[in-house]
């Protein structure tokens, strides 16, 4: 699952909410965004490693903090952050790395 953040209708808060679901909380997890808009949940490699070609990531989010998987993706105020994250970073984040908090 992924978001393409140059599609007119890519980022929405159902996409969101997918993308949030579609990951396990049984593993490390890291939001990232390519320099080409596409905005993915990356397990297997998180931090600050392998972020050549990426524009900006959000921190690491814990195994079993509760930030991924079907019950994060149905906390409405979790997803608006995720979105207004992804919203107001790209395509010019100030940084490459975002704090959602």
């Amino acid at each position: 699952m992924q978001i393409d953040l140059n599609a007119p209708d890519g980022l929405t808060l159902e996409a969101v909410r997918q993308l949030l679901a579609s990951a396990s909380d049984d593993e490390h997890t890291q939001l990232r965004v390519t320099k080409g808009g596409i905005a993915y949940l990356s397990s297997g490699v998180v931090g600050g490693a392998d972020i050549d070609g990426l524009l900006f990531r959000l921190e690491t989010w814990a195994k079993g903090s509760g930030y991924v998987g079907r019950v994060a993706a149905s906390d409405e105020v979790w997803v608006m952050q995720i979105y207004n994250a992804l919203k107001d970073n790209w395509p010019n984040p100030p940084f490459d790395y975002i704090d959602v908090y």
